[in-house]
């Protein structure tokens, strides 16, 4: 992020560590004590945060097939596991955030076909039609499969990306100096209210998310933690099952 923005504390790292503590105190108390309203409260702070960061990645990744294959690889490896140890057909979070990806991925190609300045018509309609494909086809999935955080839950990093330039380098110097930060926070909130009223009452918890995340330096942060995120969510849930079952 340019220098002339404010400074901020937390790094994407500290961020998506808040996150996964969240998360493990949510998956606790749904697992093993599930009369602990408070820490289904307190997890949701998970799901907007790594639904923020899973814009952020689609921004900044320096190869869309190589982040899209990652998530794809891993939701497929945890689906397997789930059904042969539920025989669950639920679709994982992982799910949700690749439906979201590809989204994001038509959303940012229909940008890049209005930023020609020798596009055509012909290929501006692909792009919107790509666009109107890729969403529909998500409402779709939603429709057959049972999806985590379902269809508005899919779309929640979409709302991110909305106004999310491609670059921070490639901007024009103008729009670099705007704070365009809290324009994405906005936006988050807003898809945030929708999935409330979708999921009911106690998914407005999510909305406390949002004050964290304008506290985002939009630096990675020192250490390199991305597989870290991606194997903690398989193995707490595992580890939590597993006394679950010995427990009850």
């Amino acid at each position: 992020m340019p220098n002339t923005l404010p400074k901020r504390p937390l790094s994407g790292n500290a961020l998506k560590l808040i996150a996964a503590a969240a998360m493990l105190i949510d998956h606790t108390g749904m697992l093993l004590f599930p009369n602990a309203l408070w820490m289904r409260i307190v997890g949701r702070l998970a799901f907007p945060i790594f639904a923020f960061m899973i814009a952020e990645g689609c921004r900044y990744t320096r190869s869309r097939r190589r982040y899209l294959g990652l998530i794809v690889v891993l939701a497929v490896l945890y689906q397997i596991v789930y059904w042969l140890f539920d025989r669950s057909t639920y679709m994982s979070v992982l799910v949700t955030f690749t439906l979201a990806i590809l989204v994001i991925y038509a959303l940012q190609h229909l940008k890049s076909t209005l930023a020609e300045k020798n596009r055509t018509v012909a290929k501006t309609a692909c792009a919107i039609l790509l666009l109107l494909s890729s969403v529909t086809g998500v409402w779709l999935a939603n429709r057959f499969l049972t999806i985590d955080y379902g269809f508005w839950g899919c779309m929640l990093p979409v709302w991110v990306s909305i106004f999310q330039p491609r670059r921070w380098d490639t901007m024009p110097p103008a729009m670099a100096r705007f704070d365009i930060l809290p324009v994405h926070i906005a936006m988050l909130s807003v898809g945030l209210f929708i999935l409330g009223l979708d999921l009911g009452a106690i998914q407005m918890g999510a909305l406390t998310a949002c004050p964290l995340l304008l506290l985002y330096s939009g630096q990675r942060g020192t250490l390199n933690m991305k597989y870290f995120f991606y194997i903690f969510y398989p193995v707490h849930l595992a580890v939590l099952q597993g006394l679950a079952m010995v427990i009850w």
